[in-house]
């Protein structure tokens, strides 16, 4: 089953569609999508276009956070080498 989307911004196309501007909720980032790498915080985000085109404030694009995580990998028994 999907998972909700977090919503946590919006963007508008601008340049022909060349450049997408977007502004971001610092407050609504959820910690537990965060992740760590050297020293520093990241989080994993998606834009995208809005199916109905621009909105009442022009903004034709929003942003969500991606929700995506890996399964974690099984290790696989490691075969026995046979003496012949």
């Amino acid at each position: 089953m999907a998972e909700e989307k977090i919503y946590v911004g919006n963007g508008v196309s601008k340049f022909d569609g060349n450049l997408i501007s977007c502004s971001v909720c610092l407050t609504d980032l959820p910690q537990e999508h965060m992740f760590e790498y050297n020293g520093k915080k990241y989080i994993k985000l998606n834009v995208s276009a809005k199916k109905d085109g621009a909105d009442e404030y022009g903004k034709t694009h929003y942003l969500a956070v991606d929700t995506y995580k890996p399964e974690p990998k099984k290790e696989t028994p490691k075969e026995e080498d046979l003496p012949f």
